[in-house]
């Protein structure tokens, strides 16, 4: 059984997900990969954990800056996405990197001499618990903010609100959810 609660942000409506107690989905209205619930029994509760991730997410748009471990984070992906995931927990509040840093950095954790940048920016492009797992931190190597599935207006408010200095960065021509 899948519990679901909507939190309601400065950025728009958030849909949360529990599974078993720990956090498994984090959508924005409108971002790519909601489907992840369908096929699951789903019920809108307002469970514990689901009140801590509010709480998470008030201190968040607070200027705080929680710590991604205090929520039980269980997303679901191959071990491959997991991996790419969980290196995504290690950027900082604030911080950039790129696909191309990941697919090093994954490389190097699987033994491999290299690794596919676009592999990577897919799984990074399929997180389902955004925010938390900030997946909006991830630029491409050129400064190019491609890749968000809840759109670039949505990753631009949340690096901004980080207070990541924009300045660096620019919006490409093609090829990108606006």
């Amino acid at each position: 059984m899948i519990y679901t609660a909507h939190y309601v942000s400065p950025l728009g409506d958030i849909l949360l997900a529990e599974r078993e107690g720990a956090l498994v989905g984090l959508w924005i209205a409108g971002q790519d990969y909601m489907s992840d619930l369908h096929g699951e029994s789903v019920e809108e509760r307002e469970t514990p954990l689901l009140v801590r991730t509010k709480a998470w997410l008030l201190r968040y748009f607070a200027g705080e800056r929680p710590a991604i471990a205090e929520l039980p984070l269980a997303p679901r992906g191959s071990a491959f996405r997991r991996a790419v995931w969980n290196l995504l927990c290690g950027i900082p509040y604030g911080a950039t990197t790129t696909y191309g840093a990941l697919a090093s950095e994954i490389a190097a954790l699987t033994g491999k001499s290299r690794m596919s940048a676009q592999a990577v920016g897919g799984a990074v492009g399929h997180n389902p618990i955004s925010i938390i797992i900030p997946c909006h931190r991830v630029v491409g190597t050129n400064g190019s903010l491609t890749g968000y599935g809840g759109g670039l207006p949505m990753k631009i408010a949340l690096l901004e609100h980080e207070g990541v200095d924009m300045s660096a960065f620019f919006v490409p021509k093609h090829g990108t959810k606006l």
